[in-house]
């Protein structure tokens, strides 16, 4: 379906355009703009939401990919020189260069299609972020949220409650898109935490293990986990091996991880030791 731009909106991009004005409002007042922020925005698509957030903060910047989009961009907010476009793909975009004198606030309505694999690639950059504000199909938004022994819950949950507080904010039907996408949507925000509530001693581990576990996430963690850890150290952490992964806190995984990162420092000081 095209659109008054005359945009065709690309399946391979993942394109949904917004144009419900209510929902729009309803986004900007949950974002509230403020003019100094340093506010990104990712996938602006025809600048619905751009348009909104530009009157308030006209330093407004934009992560786009596709191509055709740019000069409707250009053309639309000419008259805002110090609006800047990033021609880039967001999954690969380094948004740490972006961050000047104050912490980014990031917002998008992200394409289903790389929704997943674009928030991890932005929690690892949550240093440099004070919010993220995302439009996204619930069902992510409810997996981010999920708490032990809900079924949404697994790995996008746990390493985003890792970095950050998660808040569903509400949700967003179909009709609010050109065209209407088959699934419904909810905003969230993302707030990285000023401490983490939970450090990893060795975040790639922590990372392996989750990832490891919810695999086999029907299985027990004597099962799930049996490449990784023994009985004898889960319940050396008080944790029983007829659990299932999504019987786990964040606290948890965290503890199996810093004990196998434990063990692999001292044997790596062991070997160092054998070797002098």
């Amino acid at each position: 379906m095209s659109n008054k731009a005359g945009h065709q909106a690309r399946k391979r991009f993942g394109q949904n355009f917004l144009h419900d004005p209510g929902v729009i409002e309803r986004i900007i007042r949950a974002i509230n703009p403020g003019p100094d922020d340093s506010i990104v925005e990712i996938g602006p698509g025809l600048g619905a939401l751009t348009e909104e957030i530009l009157a308030v903060n006209p330093r407004l910047q934009v992560v786009e990919l596709d191509r055709d989009l740019i000069p409707v961009l250009r053309t639309k907010f000419f008259n805002y020189p110090e609006f800047r476009i990033h021609e880039a793909d967001a999954l690969k975009f380094d948004f740490s260069q972006l961050m000047v004198d104050r912490p980014l606030r990031i917002i998008g309505n992200l394409p289903y299609n790389i929704s997943t694999p674009l928030i991890f690639h932005l929690l690892g950059q949550a240093g440099v972020v004070q919010d993220m504000h995302f439009m996204l199909q619930k069902e992510v938004v409810q997996r981010m949220a999920a708490v032990p022994g809900d079924n949404n819950y697994g790995r996008l949950g746990i390493m985003t409650q890792y970095f950050c507080k998660v808040q569903p904010l509400f949700e967003v039907g179909p009709g609010a898109f050109r065209p209407a996408p088959k699934v419904e949507s909810a905003i969230v925000r993302l707030v990285p935490h000023g401490t983490l509530p939970h450090p990893a001693r060795d975040l790639t581990t922590l990372q392996a293990v989750v990832r490891t576990a919810f695999n086999a996430r029907r299985k027990t963690l004597r099962k799930a986990l049996g490449g990784m850890v023994s009985v004898a150290q889960l319940q050396s952490l008080g944790i029983s091996d007829g659990l299932r992964p999504e019987n786990l806190g964040l606290a948890d995984y965290v503890a199996i991880a810093d004990l196998l990162a434990d063990e692999k420092g001292a044997a790596k000081t062991a070997n160092e030791v054998s070797n002098d």
